[in-house]
């Protein structure tokens, strides 16, 4: 039986639409994600749905407020996790917040990178493959399956 961890990551666009919000994982030693960098977002939490979690993690994150979100697709990671879990992820764009971004959190350093950047940065292995889905012009919602095995991915299939 499939179970995953339900999860949320969001890409805050700058107000010229070139640039997004991304946190560098610089923080925590023994973090999965220690140097790479990646959108905003994580776990939902019980009586939360979704977009209430896309939401307070933003919030909890950058300091910022969403006020304008859209789904861009979904990701299905089994084998994900750091002892195998399996991951499903609602991968939003979120192109109007509110507030001041904060220059860091627990989990590192916030900058803001150039969408046409973000292939030359340290990220996850997988994120190329989905990445160009969330930024590009179709308004078709992807759903994708991208299996991993010891922090790598073994494939990776989507629909719209």
């Amino acid at each position: 039986m499939y179970r995953p961890i339900l999860a949320t990551l969001g890409f805050v666009l700058s107000q010229d639409k070139k640039s997004v919000l991304l946190v560098h994982r610089n923080k925590r030693p023994g973090d999965q994600h220690l140097g790479k960098y990646n959108g905003l977002g994580g776990k939902l939490e019980k009586g939360e749905d979704i977009l209430a979690c896309l939401k307070r993690e933003i919030r909890e994150e950058s300091g910022l407020l969403c006020r304008e979100v859209e789904l861009r697709g979904t990701v299905s990671w089994p084998g994900f996790g750091p002892t195998g879990e399996d991951w499903l992820g609602f991968i939003f764009l979120v192109h109007q917040c509110q507030g001041e971004v904060c220059n860091s959190n627990e989990e590192g350093d916030l900058h803001w990178k150039r969408i046409s950047d973000l292939d030359s940065l340290p990220m996850w292995e997988g994120d190329k493959y989905f990445l160009p889905l969330v930024f590009d012009n179709n308004p078709n919602t992807f759903h994708g399956h991208m299996p991993y095995k010891n922090g790598h991915p073994l494939g990776w299939t989507y629909s719209r």
